[in-house]
């Protein structure tokens, strides 16, 4: 026993029924020759730099690892934050402070004694 032969719905022309149509607008002679914008990418010069120079990775640090850091207590951390001496980042209901940030703290605060 065969199978039926089955026909493909391309080849099947059935009243009612919309053919398959081509894909997308004709493309029309004039917008082939058509001018780019001064201000499109594809005007811009050839020797420009496409991917911006890479930046330096910056490390937060929490609260806690600038007072262990410092060794001082948090609450100390907190009021240096508060004051302006230390700057830092508020992310949601915390802080986050620049690993320079400290480094540069400590050395503007290092004083010699003599």
């Amino acid at each position: 026993m065969t199978m039926p032969q089955r026909h493909h719905a391309a080849t099947v022309v059935r009243p009612g029924v919309p053919t398959q149509r081509p894909m997308g607008r004709p493309m029309q002679a004039s917008a082939v020759a058509r001018p780019v914008p001064a201000a499109h990418p594809a005007a811009m010069p050839l020797g420009r730099p496409s991917v911006p120079a890479p930046r330096a990775a910056v490390t937060f640090l929490t609260v806690a690892e600038v007072a262990a850091m410092m060794r001082v207590s948090k609450m100390t951390v907190y009021r240096l934050v508060h004051a302006g001496d230390l700057s830092a980042v508020r992310v949601g209901r915390s802080f986050r402070v620049p690993e320079r940030a400290v480094q540069d703290y400590l050395r503007d605060a290092y004083t010699d004694i003599a």
